[in-house]
């Protein structure tokens, strides 16, 4: 596996970690509805971005202008993965927004300590 595959995996692999545990805190905070909501926002987080990293590591191989050209389109469908999965949570009953977003950020502060540690 090669530097760059590696890190992708560590950034999905702290999401995760991130994902549960920010939910199991809004559970044991709240209620369970409130630990089930702050998931469905970590997933938001981590299914886009684990499609993105799938993506890249697919394209490392390639020529400069493919590679540039793939990553802005799995860029592109990323965000419509996103929004559709916020369509998706916010069609559902008795939404619990801010364990919603909370956990949604969480799982985005991921790059932001990432490029910190670098």
């Amino acid at each position: 596996m090669t530097a760059t595959a590696s890190s992708i995996v560590k950034i999905i692999a702290y999401q995760i970690l991130i994902t549960l545990t920010v939910s199991v805190i809004f559970s044991l905070m709240f209620d369970i509805a409130y630990g089930k909501f702050a998931f469905l926002g970590g997933l938001i987080g981590i299914i886009p971005n684990a499609y993105l990293g799938i993506r890249l590591i697919r394209s490392l191989k390639l020529e400069a202008k493919k590679f540039i050209n793939s990553f802005y389109a799995s860029e592109s469908i990323k965000l419509l993965i996103t929004a559709t999965l916020f369509f998706l949570v916010f069609k559902m009953p008795d939404i619990k927004l801010l364990p919603l977003l909370a956990c949604y950020v969480s799982t985005l502060s991921v790059f932001w300590f990432a490029l910190l540690m670098r």
